[in-house]
């Protein structure tokens, strides 16, 4: 037996090593935590007991997960997408659901009797597999850019409908546990307790809530307000524990009451952390109670179960969405993005093994198969439009369409400018060209939006930007400039690789948010780069000198001149402790002062001679007393001086290191 660190070091240990072995394979690291598991678990090397400890570990990542779909359920958004969430989503989870109800029945009646399993079983099972996995779906949407493709769109309703019903199945699959005569009190008497503890929460709770985090708040205590948030999370989930019910579902509702205030942002960034380690140990416990032996003995029969449910729930996904009125390729792609198994599936199926729902040799077969099904989930996704062209025998005549749609808008545009997305900035900057008569083609892949704006006479058609034959088709061979509108670097750099190979000499303007990202898209081509963060600090700087009587065109020499260095003198600022949520990763330029004391190294010394460039970092001011004074190569440093050192983090740590040493 291991002492609860010894434990806890061996489940993180396992945990990096098999993250970092499946990011180097290109796979979500959800499946890294499961091949640990089974890895270390009892069934194969045998370092760790699924045991009290690590259940209690798996819980709390349940509680943070449930916690931050709280956070993202937003009513506006569930109006925006009724018909796609309340309609294909509900759907989907009802007739599957329904569906492995329908398979229970016919198990019980027409197989042998080590085969049969009760209607509750059937129930929990059908929740469990109705469940899509949100991690691995939303993730490969996003590097494929697919999230507000029509197929994205239902996507993303569907999965969250799915968050949704996990809600009412933490409540009812442990019902199910109790003996027939007593589940129909059981169930009505979790309902009404249920609807008891939600009204205090939510009614109650949202009053004192925005009261609370005020007062909270004003205190400025960055630790203060994470203990505060670390109660309210745990809390709600005692109470509801306290209720009979689910610690998920109070975390849930704390998530919800949270997310109407305006701190729901800052909560996002802070319990992240904290809801991706303890998530990645409950993936580790699943793992854990997969029994390796028992499934190698049973290959054929959890690859079978593994290919049904994932064809059975594209079938059904792809003619619901069919039915909804998406395309054959979009139907079809929306059922590839859905097939496999999900994180909640395994929350679902564990409250079944807890109210011995199913037998130990059931859940180790359907447990193997949702593991595989994840695995191959990833494939599933990138290979979609291959097996969509392969299958769907319209595909090529609507992409065709599409494209023929885009020429015959653009056929007699010569020297035009191609926007690439029209969203705020991009209808703004048509609305200019417009005055001054450019003519211009604009590429989004909003469908609701182009209708919109085509209705209204924009020169806007759907297509995909990053797409070599939408840009053929939008005419790149004869325009005069491109612009990326939207600040997405990963999209710009699809985009500057097509444009690079189809018209190496055309001007590209890119849109980005920060100069974190200025120097990888000069790089990759781009002719201009627009960061958001430095050119509102321009306009700002500006309007602040013309209101204190600095002539116009002085100012606009001066605004002018750093845009021509390409914002030199403005990269880079100095941080403090409340800009390190916005640079997690420590990616931005900035600024840092080094005072040179007595026997600091770099006294007397030529700053060219330190060759700080060699760590990436540069001399962006040097002071002396009061004074700014020449930061040349040539410059001679001298004892009190102050060195502000410009770079990336570890190049600041160690320009200073060379400073001081």
């Amino acid at each position: 037996m291991y002492s609860g660190l010894e434990l806890t070091l061996l489940l993180l240990g396992s945990a990096v090593l098999g993250v970092v072995a499946f990011r180097m394979l290109h796979l979500p690291p959800m499946l890294g935590y499961l091949a640990v598991g089974i890895l270390i678990g009892p069934h194969a090397l045998g370092l760790a007991e699924n045991d009290h400890t690590t259940h209690t570990l798996a819980e709390f990542g349940v509680v943070f997960l449930m916690f931050s779909i709280g956070l993202e359920f937003s009513l506006a958004q569930l109006k925006a997408m009724r018909r796609v969430v309340f309609g294909l989503g509900m759907a989907q989870v009802v007739l599957t659901i329904a569906g492995a109800m329908a398979f229970g029945w016919l198990a019980s009646t027409q197989l042998p009797a080590n085969f049969q399993i009760s209607w509750q079983a059937s129930f929990a099972l059908g929740g469990a597999l109705a469940m899509s996995s949100t991690a691995i779906v939303v993730k490969m949407l996003t590097e494929r850019l697919e999230l507000e493709s029509p197929h994205g769109r239902k996507i993303i309703g569907i999965l969250l409908f799915q968050d949704l019903a996990v809600v009412p199945l933490l409540i009812l699959i442990p019902s199910l546990g109790k003996p027939p005569e007593v589940l129909v009190e059981t169930l009505a008497w979790a309902a009404v307790k249920a609807v008891i503890v939600l009204v205090l929460l939510l009614f109650i709770g949202q009053k004192l809530m925005r009261r609370w985090f005020s007062i909270v708040v004003k205190r400025r205590s960055q630790e203060l307000f994470m203990l505060n948030l670390l109660l309210i999370t745990l809390g709600a989930a005692w109470i509801t524990e306290q209720a009979g019910l689910s610690l998920a579902l109070g975390a849930f509702v704390a998530g919800m009451l949270i997310s109407e205030t305006q701190y729901k942002h800052q909560v996002e960034e802070d319990i992240k952390p904290f809801r991706d380690v303890l998530l990645g140990l409950f993936f580790i416990t699943v793992g854990m109670m997969l029994n390796v032996q028992l499934v190698v003995e049973h290959l054929w029969l959890v690859l079978v179960l593994t290919a049904i449910p994932v064809m059975l729930k594209f079938a059904l996904i792809a003619l619901l969405a069919k039915w909804f009125g998406a395309s054959d390729g979009v139907a079809m792609r929306t059922g590839l993005g859905l097939a496999q198994a999900g994180e909640f599936g395994f929350v679902l199926l564990t409250l079944a093994a807890g109210a011995k729902l199913l037998d130990p040799f059931m859940i180790q077969l359907v447990l193997a198969s949702m593991v595989l099904s994840m695995l191959i989930a990833p494939f599933l996704i990138e290979k979609s439009d291959q097996i969509v062209m392969k299958v769907a025998s319209n595909e090529w005549m609507m992409q065709s369409l599409q494209l023929t749609q885009i020429a015959t808008r653009t056929m007699a545009a010569q020297k035009h400018v191609i926007i690439a997305g029209f969203g705020r900035s991009g209808q703004s900057l048509a609305t200019l060209l417009t005055d001054e008569k450019v003519p211009y083609q604009a590429l989004d892949l909003d469908p609701e939006r182009v209708r919109e704006a085509q209705s209204a006479g924009a020169n806007v058609s759907y297509g995909d930007a990053a797409r070599r034959e939408s840009l053929v088709a939008a005419g790149i061979y004869r325009a005069s400039a491109m612009v990326i509108t939207y600040a997405n670097t990963a999209s710009a750099l699809k985009i500057l690789h097509q444009v690079h190979e189809l018209a190496p000499a055309l001007p590209v303007i890119v849109r980005c948010h920060d100069d974190s990202e200025l120097d990888t898209l000069k790089k990759a081509g781009a002719t201009e780069v627009v960061p958001e963060s430095l050119e509102a600090s321009l306009m700002l700087a500006s309007h602040a000198m013309v209101m204190m009587g600095v002539p116009l065109r002085r100012v606009v020499h001066r605004v002018q001149s750093v845009r021509e260095e390409r914002y030199a003198s403005m990269r880079g600022y100095f941080h403090g402790l409340s800009d390190a949520a916005d640079d997690p990763e420590h990616l931005f330029v900035r600024l840092h002062s080094v005072p040179l004391v007595d026997g600091a190294g770099a006294i007397g010394k030529r700053i060219g001679e330190l060759e700080l460039e060699e760590v990436g970092a540069e001399v962006a001011v040097l002071r002396r007393g009061r004074e700014r004074v020449d930061a040349s190569r040539e410059s001679v440093l001298a004892e009190g001086d102050v060195v502000v050192v410009r770079g990336s983090a570890e190049a600041v740590s160690r320009a200073e290191e060379r400073l001081l040493n």
